[in-house]
């Protein structure tokens, strides 16, 4: 059972070439303390060394301790702390990616739904992650594998092998089992049950832990956690690791156990108080940005119409994330159930390092079961924004040379969405667009052309989604385009918009044009609300 120890008794557990799992996203229910004493146990004794990092999808926030670790390896040319590492998101830590672009560490990378069962999977036994997720894109073996630079391609220690079952098409993604798993929970009682109340997410805890324990070669678990408790005080259904499953449990400075990046506690995070119903807010500027959420958002109505009901949705980064707020504004926010990646439904989802946690969800799930929902299919719809759509209507959201913010949950959740909504602006780079008597005015256009012939990395691959039967819609402030098998068709643009002019010279390959070519509805482009309140309750009645 879990004993309660001082860190370096638990710390000294652990040998060279160890696989180590660490809990975290973002800093939700991250180990920060166990992360800074492992390391500085390395440097007071030069052990462990050559460790390997399993990581879902980074447990770190800018200047967290993961990336100032990373920092002192960077600046150390004769570092043998860290051979490689696993992540599905390093875009919080600089120096990691700069270990990773100068090829000083292996460095590998897949989705944070895969590596989540990953995780549950080699608990069971089985080798690693069977799945149609990544098939044709930068994850597929036949493409980088999810390989981040050259030693991960020389050492291969994480693979993606395209497998055949009963003459379909899968990927196998597989990784070394952990031998060690950090992870993180709020209160321990005296044997080591570990409880997560104050946290604003449990993720991949209890499955870590599973997978260092599972055989060949069971290893040990080491808990991070606030406060002990009594034998016997913690509620049974509130154990999320039961103490079979934990070595040591470590009680950690408040310091290094914040709820998220920028806050220590809130009890609307975890789900301790539900808060109040918001007051009025105020009216949302109209500017480009508002434009496209709200064209999101109408099609969301319309799929709301179609179904008959409120649907289950999954709202991306940037613009997509503002419809949750173009629909509190409309009022029609109880007709959308949001969901966030790490395992909260409901609630208001916050963004940038704080990504991850929600003010009042009204609940929360462990973060392999909230992937299911996304690569099943279970949710109604997800809007995910783009850097980069070709004309085969493939997707890359965020990888560039030089760039390596890595793919997070985007590959899984595109793929199983049954209905997708890309989003974001037309063009990149310095620009003057606005919204303005009704239309949209193009003062100065960005010169960074986003539709081009052939994305960097194909991240959402446009031909597989079609022979999924997925419905698939590109959206910008000036034009809506659909994807067909016969590549991109515009359907809609923009009032005041010039199509040739201010869309067609504005992309890299000629789109065909719908015969019955729409204008975007006007009330996008006008301020007041666009009365989808009255529409939905219309066509429910």
């Amino acid at each position: 059972m879990g004993r309660i120890v001082e860190v370096n008794e638990a710390i000294d557990e652990i040998p060279d070439n160890s696989v180590i799992a660490v809990s975290g996203f973002n800093l939700l229910v991250a180990p920060e303390y166990l992360i800074l004493k492992l390391f500085e146990h390395y440097k007071e004794t030069g052990h462990p060394k050559n460790i390997f990092l399993e990581v879902n999808p980074i447990p770190t926030a800018p200047n967290g301790v993961l990336d100032r670790v990373m920092e002192e390896i960077y600046n150390d040319p004769d570092q043998d702390f860290l051979s490689g590492i696993l992540v599905t998101y390093p875009g919080w830590s600089p120096y990691l990616q700069k270990l990773i672009q100068e090829n000083r560490i292996e460095g590998y990378t897949w989705s944070i739904g895969t590596a989540s069962w990953f995780f549950r999977e080699v608990a069971r036994g089985f080798p690693g992650v069977i799945t149609k997720v990544g098939i044709g894109t930068f994850l597929d073996g036949r493409q980088d594998a999810g390989y981040l630079n050259d030693l991960a391609k020389e050492k291969k220690r994480c693979k993606v092998q395209p497998i055949e079952i009963n003459g379909d098409e899968y990927l196998l993604y597989t990784a070394p089992k952990p031998n060690v798993t950090f992870i993180r929970g709020t209160t321990s009682d005296e044997i080591g049950n570990i409880t997560t109340e104050r946290e604003g997410a449990f993720t991949d805890i209890l499955n870590m832990a599973q997978a260092a324990k599972s055989l060949p070669n069971p290893g040990i678990v080491i808990a991070q956690v606030e406060r002990i408790a009594r034998f016997g005080s913690l509620h049974p259904q509130d154990v999320k690791v039961p103490a079979p499953l934990v070595d040591y449990v470590v009680i950690a400075p408040k310091e290094y156990h914040k709820q998220s990046a920028n806050i220590q506690y809130d009890p609307r995070i975890s789900g301790e108080i539900i808060p109040p119903a918001k007051p009025r807010i105020p009216e949302i500027p109209l500017n480009i940005r508002k434009v496209i959420a709200r064209r999101i958002l109408l099609e969301m109505v319309e799929i709301i119409k179609k179904l008959g009901r409120p649907i289950l949705v999954n709202l991306g980064i940037g613009i997509p994330s503002e419809v949750a707020a173009i629909a509190t504004e409309e009022g029609v926010q109880d007709y959308l159930f949001t969901t966030v990646e790490s395992g909260p439904f409901g609630g208001v989802a916050l963004g940038g390092p704080d990504f991850g946690a929600s003010i009042g969800p009204f609940a929360i799930i462990s973060m392999a079961d909230q992937f299911a929902n996304y690569e099943g299919g279970v949710i109604d719809a997800a809007s995910l924004g783009f850097m980069q759509v070709d004309k085969y209507g493939n997707v890359n959201p965020s990888i560039l040379p030089g760039r390596l913010p890595g793919p997070g949950g985007f590959p899984v959740i595109s793929f199983g969405s049954p209905r997708i909504i890309f989003a974001g602006g037309f063009t990149a780079g310095k620009r003057d667009i606005r919204v303005k008597d009704g239309q949209l005015k193009i003062v100065k256009d960005g010169s960074i052309i986003k539709f081009v012939n052939q994305v960097y990395k194909i991240v959402y691959n446009g031909k597989v989604g079609l022979e999924r039967g997925q419905r698939v819609i590109y959206v910008t402030e000036r034009a809506v385009f659909r994807l067909t098998k016969e590549g991109l068709i515009l359907e809609e643009v923009a009032p005041g918009v010039d199509v040739e002019k201010d869309i067609l010279t504005k992309m890299e390959f000629k789109p065909k044009v719908s015969p019955v070519l729409k204008e975007m509805d006007k009330r996008l482009f006008l301020a007041g609300k666009m009365g989808l309140k009255e529409e939905i309750k219309e066509a429910l009645s």
